[in-house]
């Protein structure tokens, strides 16, 4: 060999294709689990969520929309009228927004603040031509108006008129 000639090594191609692993099939298993489970928590809470809802209605409304409500739970707010009855168990009035009346069963017993001419709103649902409820709450507010200290029993008056027609 001369000083210029240098020995040629033969070198196998190098490889720079990136390492392939099999594919585990526990991956896909454990998406599919999880999108099963995700589709699951989805749906409970879809259906949870419907099933509480609760639809606040204006006794005029809830009269307008009696058909579509059927027998589904909702509030209603109506002024109580008179007469106030207390029998089997149960409160029986009327409440009326708008000149429209519904009659009233309610079972448990009403707040210390229920009488004629207050707001309530009431939960239940339609059975007939009642609205049968078992939750009542009053309206009231904490703020004290003494300018219109006579509007609460001019208002039931003129809607209590609506309702003996």
């Amino acid at each position: 060999m001369t000083a210029t000639e240098h020995p040629v090594e033969h070198h196998d191609p190098i490889d720079v294709r990136p390492e392939t692993t099999p594919r585990r099939r526990g991956g896909r298993r454990a998406a599919i689990a999880v999108a099963v489970v995700l589709a699951a928590l989805g749906f409970v809470l879809w259906k949870g969520l419907g099933e509480a809802t609760v639809y606040f209605k204006t006794a005029d409304e809830a009269v307008a929309e009696k058909d579509a409500l059927g027998g589904r739970r909702f509030r209603v707010e109506g002024l109580v009228t008179d007469p106030v009855e207390h029998r089997d168990g149960a409160v029986f009035f009327a409440i009326t927004s708008a000149g429209v009346c519904v009659d009233v069963r309610h079972t448990g017993d009403p707040p210390e603040l229920f009488k004629p001419g207050i707001p309530v709103v009431l939960e239940g649902q339609w059975r007939g031509d009642t609205y049968v409820s078992d939750t009542m709450m009053v309206r009231h507010s904490s703020e004290y108006r003494a300018e219109n200290e006579g509007r609460l029993e001019d208002a039931a008056n003129e809607q209590y008129a609506s309702c003996q027609q």
